[in-house]
C-alpha cells in the first residue's frame, strides 16, 4: 500500500498547477508576447542606445557539453538580458 504524503506536507495553498506544462502552455506565452508587440517595444525603447553585437559561435566547438559550457551559456544569456534591458540595443549574431 502507497503512502501519501501530500497530507502530511506543510506547504501553502496556491493557485499555481502542480506540473509547469510547458509544452502546452509555451504557445500560448508566444502568442500573448506577439499580442503586445513585446519585442517590438523593447526595440522602440532601446533606438537611441548604442549598438552592441554578441558574437555567439556554435553551443559545442569544443567537443562535448560540460560545466563550463553550461557556465558561458548562463553567462552569455545574463550578459544578453542585462544590456539589453539596461543600457544597449543588442544584435545578437
Amino acid at each position: 500500500m502507497a503512502i501519501d504524503y501530500n497530507a502530511t506536507m506543510n506547504l501553502p495553498k496556491t493557485d499555481f498547477p502542480m506540473r509547469a506544462g510547458l509544452p502546452q502552455r509555451e504557445p500560448e506565452m508566444i502568442k500573448k508576447w506577439q499580442d503586445e508587440e513585446l519585442y517590438q517595444k523593447l526595440m522602440e525603447k532601446n533606438k537611441d542606445l548604442p549598438l552592441y553585437v554578441l558574437h555567439d559561435g556554435p553551443p559545442y566547438a569544443n567537443g562535448d557539453i560540460h560545466l563550463g559550457t553550461a557556465l558561458n551559456k548562463i553567462l552569455k544569456i545574463i550578459f544578453v538580458l542585462f544590456l539589453c534591458h539596461f543600457s544597449f540595443l543588442l544584435y545578437v549574431n
